[in-house]
């Protein structure tokens, strides 16, 4: 590629650089915090069950009733998948703050060439996108660790675009894969889909996580944004870099130091790695009966509780892992509060004829061919306010999953629909 059509390239990257910039500003100063989203869309789910959840004849005052007992009804329904969608973060960040990952990303960050800033945002693009792959929750923390190793390392890279590349996981290809909420829960058994009687069964992941399309989306993603995010590297002079006096001031979540001497029979035991060992021996042995004897059967449960096993080994001591999990804690505020609310919104559906009435009106508009296409769509306009992609599963399930079945449109397609929509 000459010159010429390099600056041209680059000078539409700059514009949508700007574009994006713009967009920001905008949501920043107009779109609240998902608490307060959350609650307005159950004020307008709550209203739109007033129109077209009950029959002609039932008057407006029983409607609001009743609108208000499908919501009460429904508010605790999500209790064990909201603390599943915990684990997944809660047990990705504890990976994340552990040692040997410490080491690795250290290791990492050094690949890039310091001369060549655009190695660093590929190195970053790439890492963000397989861990998200991987785990979402690792992901989320990793990546942002990551990224303040690389600018340790390569202070010439453009902070701006570093942090951007750190979120691509996030965004591109985390719902893709081993993490997926939806993908996991309808694999998951006994999920409120079944108990619900919205599924007949689970849908194993075979059909959605590591089916031929997905996994060829995915990779056909992940290249072509790694190339877009070099690309997308400024010239020196307008690149974005971190002042030297600042460096000092990134901090990084540091593992508690060793004792040099006991003060008690409880500190020792809990520095002991031998509880660590043993806990990680009977996780292994228990994930390899399950893997030998169903198969490749992945679900939320088995994915937590490998994800729980490897935090354990890798801090190996309970103290490191316990102050790791405390901090954790901190991460996972949003969906202890969050998730009752969207179960609120799942029961104004489930418990009144809103969700019939929606699915007749994607009924109507749809036919089997074009179905996919608008659930992308509508999904992706949806997690602009619905950021939680397991709670819009649950939002949306209702109505989408019933709608797929009346047009004759398989489980899977509808749900690996869905996970690319929630990443749009």
């Amino acid at each position: 590629m000459n010159e010429k059509k390099k600056e041209e390239v680059r000078g539409t990257f700059e514009f949508l650089k700007d574009w994006g910039d713009a967009l920001t500003r905008w949501t920043e100063r107009w779109i609240p915090d998902a608490f307060v989203i959350v609650i307005i869309l159950s004020a307008v789910t709550y209203f739109l069950a007033l129109i077209w959840g009950f029959k002609p004849e039932v008057g407006i005052g029983s409607r609001a009733y009743q609108s208000i007992q499908a919501w009460g009804k429904g508010f605790w329904e999500l209790l064990a998948f909201g603390m599943q969608m915990c684990l997944i973060m809660m047990t990705g960040y504890i990976l994340a703050c552990s040692p040997p990952v410490r080491r690795l990303m250290d290791g990492i960050c050094k690949w890039p060439n310091i001369e060549k800033p655009w190695q660093a945002i590929v190195t970053m693009a790439l890492f963000s996108m397989i861990m998200a792959w991987l785990n979402w929750g690792l992901s989320l923390i990793a990546s942002a660790m990551l990224a303040l190793f690389i600018v340790r390392c390569n202070p010439k890279a453009d902070y701006r675009l570093l942090v951007a590349a750190a979120y691509l996981g996030l965004g591109c290809t985390w719902h893709a894969g081993l993490s997926g909420s939806a993908t996991l829960l309808v694999a998951t058994p006994d999920n409120f889909l079944i108990k619900g009687k919205l599924l007949d069964a689970v849908i194993p992941v075979s059909q959605t996580i590591f089916h031929p399309f997905n996994i060829i989306l995915t990779i056909v993603i992940v290249g072509a944004v790694t190339v877009l995010m070099a690309l997308m590297h400024p010239k020196p002079e307008k690149t974005f870099v971190v002042k030297p006096e600042l460096m000092d001031q990134l901090k990084l979540y540091e593992p508690p130091a060793k004792p040099t001497r006991w003060q008690s029979p409880s500190d020792w035991m809990n520095w002991w790695p031998g509880f660590n060992l043993i806990v990680f021996i009977g996780g292994f042995i228990w994930l390899v009966w399950h893997f030998s004897t169903k198969g490749l059967d992945l679900n939320l449960n088995v994915v937590n509780f490998a994800m729980l096993m490897l935090g354990i080994l890798f801090h190996w001591r309970p103290w490191s892992f316990l102050m790791a999990t405390v901090d954790a804690g901190k991460a996972v505020w949003g969906i202890v509060i969050q998730f009752p609310f969207y179960a609120g919104i799942l029961g104004l559906f489930k418990f009144t004829l809103l969700s019939t009435a929606f699915t007749k009106a994607f009924v109507a508009i749809s036919t089997p061919q074009t179905f996919p296409l608008f659930i992308y769509w509508y999904g992706g306009l949806l997690n602009y306010l619905v950021p939680s992609g397991g709670g819009q599963f649950a939002v949306e399930a209702p109505y989408i999953i019933p709608a797929a079945k009346q047009l004759g449109i398989g489980m899977g397609t509808t749900v690996v629909t869905f996970a690319w929509s929630d990443m749009m």
